[in-house]
């Protein structure tokens, strides 16, 4: 079930909050979390019901290595293999589904062998629930999780707001929500903030992702059929789809993590910060500080630190960024794109620990002139390290969309000099309505070629201040005003008009 859809805004959200407060409201405690339990199973099998025995007994096993290492009797060997039996059978699970048919057709290509794929279906959000587990047991073999009942346990893991694209949420974040009875009653003014940042992560999904998204389909399905030659991509369309992505993943990821956290707001639950205005960051490590702020911290606390992190001399540091940013393109997916991807940005992590400090110096020489010279030097520099950053992060991000590594390359060969016009399908994508009506009323040339070029310009600049001129939706002061209650309903009514077709989130895919 996707938040973008009828079924959820008006059927499965009004039932689940009716149901879940109303059993609370009667002292049904126990059958009030049930009940949430089984209203977050049936959001994740409407998806494709196949995949609920596969949730179902990733829960159950986790559950029970959990409640083995819980025994009285249990001595630290018997604890270190059940943790160890624990973290073969999650990442066992990810391998399988995700991984299995990727490693057999690079062996059949290495070695000219003709095993069978099997074409296995990845379930929705595996690798989020999973990671969730494996932070799980390995807490609770540390003796960090104690006490937790199955459905406790089974609602950490399959709370309907953060099931399929994060955040990876801790069970010390979660279950003591669950347990705390001051939040099983419905609080009105977390739910009218909740209902305001669902509003927004919406209209950033619907209205601005998916009109990006449309471009980037358009122009990689031509990129894929036409790599070189007259049918190739245009050094402009290049340019064009590689903002596009750029603003399409932000606005999508971001727009679901407002969502899960505005839900989360709607049941006085608090769902950990994921993003912090990841294009304001001034280098790649600061944007990855920034974007999927919980994954970075499941990869620093349960990777980076356990390798030794910067304990082990300068040689390991950096090795263990690359194992770390290794692990984090082979989660995105079984493809080398993602896998390249990971590798350039720890590359990119090393090269930014390796001159942090001619930055620093450099900064503070600008900083050490008195006046007017000495803020515009400042400011200089900081517009330098963003470019620089922003214009890797797009390339990348091109990378990360492509069908191979391959076509990324064919795609960046084309970046020469060629003013070609750019297809009209791809332009097409940014009609904004009526507003043929707006430049002719302005005195303004109105046919095609003005309105599509004006639409990618007005949404693109839009995304880019939005991106670096306003506080994200986890910083924003929801004031419950008649000016707030305008604008957010105004929003939803924009969003559900414009769901005629659903598209699902990119990060599902992960």
């Amino acid at each position: 079930m996707q938040f973008n859809s009828y079924i959820f805004i008006l059927c499965f959200l009004p039932i689940t909050l009716l149901g879940y407060f109303g059993l609370y409201h009667i002292k049904k405690d126990s059958l009030a979390k049930s009940f949430l339990l089984a209203m977050s199973l049936w959001f994740y099998a409407y998806f494709n019901i196949s995949y609920l025995p596969i949730i179902s007994a990733s829960i159950l096993v986790n559950y029970a290595v959990y409640r083995l290492m819980q025994g009285s009797r249990i001595t630290p060997q018997k604890k270190k293999a059940l943790l160890i039996l624990g973290l073969v059978f999650d990442i066992g699970l990810i391998f399988y589904f995700k991984y299995f048919d990727f490693c057999i057709s690079n062996i059949n290509q290495a070695f000219k062998t003709d095993f069978v794929l099997r074409n296995i279906t990845l379930p929705l959000g595996i690798s989020f629930f999973t990671f969730q587990q494996i932070s799980f047991i390995v807490d609770a073999y540390k003796g960090e999780a104690k006490g937790y009942s199955f459905i406790e346990y089974a609602l950490f893991v399959s709370f309907f707001p953060q099931l399929v694209a994060g955040p990876i949420v801790l069970h010390k974040e979660l279950v003591p929500q669950f347990r705390d009875s001051s939040k099983h009653h419905i609080n009105y003014d977390n739910l009218s903030k909740g209902i305001m940042m669902f509003a927004r992560g919406l209209g950033k999904k619907v209205l601005i992702a998916d009109t990006f998204g449309a471009a980037v389909d358009v122009a990689m399905q031509k990129a894929a059929l036409f790599p070189m030659g007259d049918g190739a991509l245009t050094r402009v369309e290049i340019i064009i789809v590689m903002l596009s992505y750029t603003f399409q993943i932000y606005f999508d990821f971001s727009g679901y993590s407002d969502m899960a956290t505005g839900l989360g707001s709607m049941f006085n639950l608090s769902i950990p910060m994921n993003f912090n205005s990841p294009y304001k960051a001034l280098s790649v490590a600061d944007f990855w500080k920034r974007w999927h702020m919980t994954l970075t911290r499941f990869l620093t606390t349960y990777i980076y630190i356990p390798l030794g992190g910067n304990r082990k001399g300068k040689a390991r540091t950096y090795l263990n960024i690359m194992i770390v940013f290794l692990i984090s393109g082979i989660w995105h997916g079984a493809n080398w794109t993602f896998i390249l991807w990971g590798i350039l940005h720890g590359l990119a992590q090393c090269f930014n620990k390796l001159t942090s400090g001619i930055y620093k110096k450099i900064y503070r020489g600008a900083e050490s002139v008195s006046g007017f010279l000495g803020k515009a030097l400042c400011g200089l520099i900081k517009i330098v390290q963003w470019v620089v950053t922003f214009a890797f992060v797009n390339v990348a991000w091109l990378l990360f969309r492509s069908d191979s590594v391959k076509m990324w390359l064919l795609i960046l060969r084309r970046l020469k000099f060629d003013f070609r016009e750019v297809r009209t399908e791809i332009l097409e994508c940014f009609r904004l309505p009526k507003f043929r009506y707006v430049l002719s009323a302005l005195g303004l040339p109105s046919h095609d070629t003005y309105v599509f070029w004006s639409g990618f310009f007005i949404i693109t600049i839009l995304a880019l201040v939005l991106c670096l001129c306003f506080p994200n939706n986890y910083e924003r002061k929801y004031r419950t005003n008649a000016l707030s209650l305008v604008f957010t309903w105004v929003i939803l009514t924009l969003c559900i008009i414009s769901l005629s077709s659903v598209s699902t989130f990119l990060y599902f895919n992960f």
